[in-house]
């Protein structure tokens, strides 16, 4: 059961907060749970409300829930079980603050814009061995899938690739600097292992569409394959945390079947 405080006070919108702070709604939000495990409302070891109750709550959609519990989760917080929920790991002090780094939203956001118009820039400079390449590392990219630990070796490769066919050296450190991210940002990072662990895997076939369009050397045919892309990559991140609550809407009407089952034996 999740643990409460009586008399909690009503909460702000994180909308209407960030409309005056600048912060990401998610942040609001996970400073508005920081709050309330600072003020004692919730224990170690208790469960916080589901995220649809938080959604409720708060006033906030279910990626900003997402985004913010998994804030709390890096920083040690919270513990997010799969199938289960998040429990409490550790209260704060007061003297605490929540600390934010780029989270895998954002960090695909981002790469959709950069790589977008790099894919584009790309097909106007490519040469057919880069082609070659990128052909080799679909390849490459069909092999790792099949293995039963997760590289993205070849995934990491094809974009660099094309970040290097834009002949641009400030694309290519930019593009670089994006993927290093995604593995050295503790959000990040712990996202994507998630996604991992659910045999998320990168889609040949679209990375191939990408492909098409720079041999064509046609620019608006490579920003909006590889803007497609990335936008897959946003949904497969969603599908992951959403994986996560449905497991535990899953378990929740087990129970209840099981509890009515018992009842009309």
């Amino acid at each position: 059961m999740t643990a409460r405080a009586k008399g909690s006070a009503n909460k702000t919108s994180p909308a209407a907060d960030t409309a005056t702070s600048g912060d990401r709604i998610y942040q609001r939000l996970a400073r508005h749970v920081f709050d309330d495990l600072i003020a004692g409302r919730y224990e170690i070891g208790s469960r916080l409300p589901a995220e649809r109750e938080l959604c409720a709550e708060y006033g906030a959609s279910r990626p900003a829930v997402r985004e913010a519990l998994i804030a709390l989760e890096v920083q040690g917080y919270i513990d997010i079980r799969v199938g289960s929920g998040a429990y409490v790991r550790r209260l704060p002090g007061r003297e605490d603050h929540p600390g934010f780094a780029i989270t895998a939203f954002e960090l695909t956001e981002t790469r959709l814009a950069f790589e977008g118009e790099a894919a584009a820039l790309a097909a106007n400079h490519i040469t057919d061995d880069e082609i070659a390449q990128l052909e080799g590392l679909l390849e490459d990219m069909t092999a790792e899938n099949l293995r039963a630990k997760v590289t993205e070796d070849a995934d990491r490769a094809f974009h660099m690739t094309i970040a290097r066919a834009t002949r641009n050296a400030g694309i290519v450190l930019m593009i670089e600097e994006l993927w290093r991210l995604r593995s050295t940002s503790p959000a990040c990072a712990l996202l994507h292992n998630k996604a991992r662990s659910a045999k998320i895997r990168p889609v040949v076939a679209e990375h191939r569409r990408i492909v098409e369009a720079l041999r064509a050397r046609d620019p608006q045919a490579a920003r909006a394959a590889m803007r497609a892309h990335l936008a897959a990559v946003m949904d497969h991140l969603l599908f992951t945390t959403e994986a996560l609550a449905l497991e535990e809407a899953r378990r929740t009407a087990a129970g209840v079947r099981a509890r009515f089952s018992t009842a009309t034996q």
